[in-house]
């Protein structure tokens, strides 16, 4: 049973105070679920407020099975990918890296090894193709299995897995070459 029972109910009510809890609970972690998927700040919060509304507005289909946030990532994840697919133009990996350092507004002095092997990673994550690249942050950062993965991307186990293999070989393929150019 989820411990915010309470706040679920009254927000079952429509009382906007148990909704701002909830909110305040859940909100940096959807936020950052739904940035790694899109990459643009500015949509991962639009996305955010909307899984936010709607998961209030079908919060009856919320039946206490779960954890109320592993629910409410499920909408946002869902709407995250309804956002990728419905994008029309793709950038290219030169601006995709500069609004990378703009959003992150990192400092200009990474001089650290753990710094430097993040940034070789999320760049050879921006080379993996957008298919690989959802499934590894679902897997790897989400903390997704490959059958929750199969049921959220609606494909079969067996594709996931293998899907999930190859995507781990593009991005080691990627850091690699990486490497050698630099």
């Amino acid at each position: 049973m989820d411990k915010n029972q309470d706040l679920i109910k009254s927000c079952r009510k429509n009382e906007q105070k148990a909704q701002l809890s909830i909110y305040k609970l859940y909100y940096k972690a959807m936020y950052n679920t739904s940035l790694r998927i899109v990459n643009n700040t500015a949509d991962a919060e639009d996305i955010m407020q909307e899984s936010f509304l709607d998961a209030f507005r079908k919060i009856s289909s919320y039946n206490g099975d779960g954890c109320f946030g592993s629910w409410m990532k499920r909408i946002v994840i869902n709407k995250s990918l309804d956002y990728v697919k419905a994008r029309q133009s793709r950038q290219s990996l030169g601006q995709k890296i500069m609004e990378m350092e703009e959003q992150n507004l990192e400092d200009e002095n990474q001089s650290t090894e753990i710094d430097a092997q993040i940034e070789e990673v999320r760049i050879a994550l921006e080379k993996v193709p957008e298919n690989y690249r959802i499934i590894l942050i679902l897997f790897l950062l989400e903390g997704y299995d490959h059958q929750e993965i199969a049921q959220i991307l609606n494909t079969p186990y067996g594709n996931i897995r293998t899907r999930y293999s190859r995507a781990r070989q593009r991005l080691i393929k990627e850091i690699k070459q990486s490497r050698n150019s630099n």
